[in-house]
């Protein structure tokens, strides 16, 4: 069996990245054929590096499918039994023997247009990684996704040695999705300058390598003369090290967003999120987005939408030995849902289904295809 796997923003390094390189591990562990559509085979030791992932029988092909007219196209995808294209924001033509896309963000620009209704009629399965990206998408298309929760190495996070850490993960970026960690450290700043905080230390780790130096050297300027350390750039294992020790797990994307209005600057999901509460970190994160799909507020971390929201959960954290420890192996207890093992069976069954058959109605609309559909 072979299956053919397109991300447009592989070297991005992100959380749609983690997603579509576990359904090529899952797919490796049934004996598939991978291909991946990137036409720099460097990355590989990047990519495995990074995410940690059993990948090394990936084949690197150099292919884009926005770079090829629709006969050739055909000719080309045919061949794969399967296909999963992570969707840039649009709805593209898949011609595989069977087609999964998957939605990453919660894109508000979509229209059900005639263009993408004769495109989705190629798709087999339209796959969202959380409810509140389902909820966007279905909208947009008139269609009605599946939720296939991202995949979390929950089995490798155990919990550590803990110690006074408050730690955040997230890209230094300003860019489509802002994970704000100058909010926080002007939070961690004003609890320290309050009283309270003494001997506790803030951690924030990410990576800088897209749009992320000029906002990263401001994050600096501002941690200046505070307990507060910045991990740039660090592998699975670093990250591993610091949700190990850290008690508290911060996060601030979409703070000051409308998540109505924009859906894509909120938190779709939050893979570090659940790899921090597989080591026991008690998260305080943002009541937008599908991180309320994770966390339940009170029950295994905390939610919150002002400074002072998060700061007064935060200190009830600190200050509650027997609470903390309550959220601590319920957090752990809770990323469990998440699980590798779990996606690995949802993408097995995504993909079992019978393929159906769309040829004849591709045959029947090939007269009416222009250049603007080879997307």
């Amino acid at each position: 069996m072979k299956a053919g796997i397109f991300d447009p923003y592989l070297d991005t390094i992100g959380g749609g990245e983690r997603y579509a390189l576990t359904v090529a591990e899952a797919l490796l562990k049934k004996g598939w054929r991978v291909d991946l559509f990137w036409p720099d085979k460097e990355i590989k030791e990047k990519l495995i590096q990074n995410f940690a992932l059993e990948i090394e029988r990936v084949n690197f092909v150099s292919y884009s499918p926005w770079k090829r007219n629709l006969l050739n196209r055909w000719n080309f995808e045919w061949e794969y039994d399967l296909l999963f294209y992570l969707s840039d924001g649009s709805v593209p033509m898949m011609l595989g023997r069977r087609n999964l896309l998957h939605f990453q963000v919660p894109f508000k620009n979509l229209r059900p247009t005639i263009k993408n209704k004769i495109k989705l009629e190629t798709i087999d399965k339209i796959i969202c990684n959380s409810l509140f990206t389902k909820q966007v998408i279905d909208g947009r298309l008139k269609v009605n996704s599946t939720v296939i929760y991202p995949p979390v190495d929950v089995g490798s996070i155990k919990p550590g040695k803990k110690e006074d850490v408050i730690l955040s993960v997230g890209r230094f970026s300003q860019l489509l999705q802002g994970k704000r960690q100058d909010v926080l450290v002007r939070t961690f700043k004003e609890m320290v300058d309050r009283g309270g905080l003494e001997g506790w230390k803030l951690i924030l780790a990410g990576g800088s390598e897209i749009g992320g130096r000029e906002f990263l050297g401001k994050i600096r300027k501002m941690a200046e003369d505070y307990p507060i350390e910045i991990v740039e750039n660090p592998n699975f294992a670093r990250l591993v090290r610091l949700y190990r020790k850290a008690r508290i797990f911060w996060t601030a994307s979409g703070y000051g967003i409308d998540e109505e209005k924009e859906p894509e600057k909120v938190e779709h999901f939050g893979i570090t999120t659940v790899e921090a509460m597989a080591a026991g970190c008690i998260p305080i994160v943002m009541r937008k987005g599908g991180q309320k799909e994770i966390v339940q507020d009170g029950e295994n971390g905390f939610l919150w939408e002002t400074v002072e929201e998060l700061i007064e959960k935060t200190k009830r954290v600190v200050s509650g030995e027997t609470l903390a420890r309550n959220l601590s192996v319920k957090a752990s207890l809770r990323s469990q849902d998440f699980s590798k093992e779990e996606f690995y069976e949802q993408i097995y069954n995504s993909q079992h289904n019978p393929c159906k058959d769309y040829v004849e109605n591709f045959k029947k609309n090939l007269g009416c295809f222009t250049c603007g559909f080879d997307r």
